[in-house]
């Protein structure tokens, strides 16, 4: 039986460790969590550093062993940040899995569009923390919750500034009914909304997810904006999907309804959105991610803007950690040596 070289460059638990090592006895595990803290600091935007690594992470070992690790690796578990030039250093690569479940993270560097197999941890993130997230920006706008803020700032109160809405018997539409996607669907349903939503593959002949009334494709969009009250974005952030949300499409939204997204910024065209709001189209809008969020604050005009929620990529967070990242990589593991096909492989050319 040959050895599998699996370097692993996050940093995990002593559990996780064990979990991999248990996979197969085939299995040599280097734990590198932490040791290119410092190649990532020198290569990556400073916001980027400062936002993702640890305040002491400053790296091990000399560049040389490091480059020794890479060069030796068949297998890399990883997250991200990641080294931008881990193809050209890894030259047994056989195959990388991120942490992350977004495909898009991997846009810089040079593992994309390369002949790596790559796979994500697509539907085995925190969705319920995500879901959790989204509903609460929903009420935080439809309640009118900023304006406690600006009371407590004044001394006095305004209660005509609220003007609170009830969610039930409102609509959702769900944008990307994936795994982050059905969660929302779900939550939204069991406080009595009509829920609807769209995913680049509908899945014919299959139940509806729980919560559901109708999942379109993407050329159910346009109709379903009209009607929605409250759209949540959750979908990849792909060549079809960037700046999906356009002036255009800002246009087809409801009067007065609330735009929700813990996807990716770049989804959304920021201008576009700004002048929604500024012609008072739609009520409000929580974004846990905004263009360039991994390099930069936020677009002034939507930070400035108290109709708008912007939070720093939080949704994910909770005291309960339901992320399966280490569990995938090791059901992965046993298909790769089984010589078996993996799941969540990256196509290339979809961008997911």
């Amino acid at each position: 039986m040959r050895e599998i070289e699996v370097l692993n460059i996050l940093r995990v638990s002593a559990d996780e460790r064990a979990m991999i090592q248990a996979v197969d006895p085939a299995i040599n595990l280097t734990d590198a969590g932490g040791w290119f803290d410092g190649e990532i600091r020198e290569t990556w935007p400073a916001f980027t550093a400062e936002r993702y690594l640890p305040p002491d992470g400053n790296g091990q070992g000399s560049r040389g062993e490091r480059d020794d690790l890479l060069a030796g690796a068949e297998v890399i578990l990883g997250g991200w940040p990641f080294p931008m030039d881990l193809r050209a250093r890894a030259n047994n690569l056989k195959w990388f899995h991120q942490r992350p479940a977004g495909a898009s993270n991997l846009l810089r560097g040079d593992l994309w569009d390369s002949d790596v197999v790559v796979t994500t941890s697509r539907g085995s993130g925190d969705t319920l923390a995500m879901a959790e997230y989204a509903l609460a920006g929903m009420m935080h706008i439809a309640k009118g919750l900023r304006h406690a803020a600006k009371d407590r700032q004044a001394g006095r109160f305004d209660h005509t500034a609220y003007r609170p809405l009830s969610l039930q018997g409102k609509t959702a539409c769900i944008v990307g009914a994936g795994g982050i996607g059905q969660e929302v669907g779900r939550l939204c349903a069991a406080i009595g909304m009509h829920v609807v939503g769209t995913r680049q593959s509908p899945r014919d002949g299959e139940p509806l997810p729980e919560g559901f009334a109708e999942i379109g494709g993407p050329g159910d969009l346009d109709r379903m904006l009209r009607e929605a009250d409250f759209v949540v974005i959750c979908c990849h952030w792909t060549p079809q999907t960037n700046n999906l949300f356009n002036a255009d499409r800002f246009a087809l939204m409801k009067p007065g309804s609330v735009l929700v997204n813990v996807a990716r910024g770049e989804i959304v065209d920021e201008t576009a959105l700004v002048e929604a709001l500024q012609r008072d189209h739609l009520r409000g809008a929580a974004l846990d991610v905004y263009v360039g969020e991994f390099e930069s604050p936020p677009m002034e005009a939507l930070w400035s803007d108290a109709r708008v929620l912007i939070t720093p990529h939080t949704s994910a967070g909770s005291d309960q950690s339901r992320h399966r990242a280490v569990e995938l990589f090791c059901e992965n593991l046993t298909a790769y040596i089984a010589g078996r096909p993996l799941i969540n492989v990256i196509d290339w050319e979809r961008g997911y």
